[in-house]
């Protein structure tokens, strides 16, 4: 998924489910310019929803 948001940022949103985010990310990326920080927060973006994954996870077992 890494390398999706590397090389492909909008595809990276889209496959998660953030369809407006994908259509802002597919026109920074068009300029060659813009390709870069595309996919440095597309790359930011993975591994932020990957912690909160973690963290949802860790406090409902606190809950339990």
């Amino acid at each position: 998924m890494t390398l999706i948001a590397i090389f492909f940022p909008c595809i990276s949103f889209l496959l998660r489910g953030k369809i407006l985010t994908a259509i802002i990310c597919l026109i920074l990326q068009v300029t060659l310019i813009g390709w870069i920080p595309a996919a440095i927060w597309a790359v930011i973006s993975l591994q932020n929803s990957r912690a909160d994954r973690r963290n949802n996870k860790l406090i409902r077992a606190m809950k339990k």
